[in-house]
């Protein structure tokens, strides 16, 4: 493949219906992107105020921990898959927005096991 190809502009009245229909769908696949990114990201940060309680036991607080850093290394994929898939500037800009975006604050307290988490992930196509 030519990398001229590549480098024509996306313009709209210069491409036809099915590049239209491309640029949608890759627009979608960025927004489910973005999704899973922003429900991994809150998830971190819930786990951490979990794991910084303390009420929970020794235990349970390096299972969360284990589970933090599993969460952690699946947060840096996406994010790269998003770059691979989307290009760096990308990445870099759906990061930043995410995590300015999504945030838990200080003063809400979390105790047991939080229902929106668990929903938000039962929804999106992804395991956590």
């Amino acid at each position: 493949m030519s990398t001229e190809l590549l480098q024509l502009s996306l313009d709209p009245t210069l491409i036809g219906p099915a590049s239209r229909y491309i640029n949608e769908a890759r627009g979608e696949q960025l927004s489910a992107a973005v999704e899973e990114l922003a429900v991994l990201r809150f998830c971190i940060i819930l786990t951490a105020r979990w794991e910084s309680t303390e009420t929970e036991d020794l235990e349970q607080r390096d299972q969360l921990r284990s589970e933090l850093v599993v969460l952690r290394k699946q947060y840096g994929d996406k994010i790269d898959d998003i770059a691979m898939d989307f290009g760096v500037s990308h990445a870099m800009t759906v990061k930043q927005e995410v995590e300015r975006n999504v945030i838990l604050p200080r003063e809400v307290r979390v105790s047991g096991l939080p229902v929106q988490c668990e929903e938000q992930v039962a929804d999106s196509d992804f395991e956590v």
